[in-house]
């Protein structure tokens, strides 16, 4: 999966305050504040938290 780099720059997470950047994992993002997990369907980022993934339903390896 290749995001246009432009693009992941600017993605932050939508469910928290302060609005982390998400870092891209495989065919998902991921926040590494509160390790939700957003999909990636066709090439576009779904950043809704609840299509989220959360920490207790992924087995994302957290940095």
């Amino acid at each position: 999966m290749v995001l246009d780099p432009k693009l992941l720059e600017i993605l932050a997470c939508p469910a928290c305050d302060d609005r982390p950047p998400l870092r891209l994992e495989g065919e998902t993002l991921v926040c590494d504040e509160c390790h939700r997990v957003y999909p990636i369907h066709d090439g576009i980022p779904i950043l809704l938290p609840d299509e989220a993934l959360q920490p207790e339903q992924t087995d994302v390896n957290h940095q």
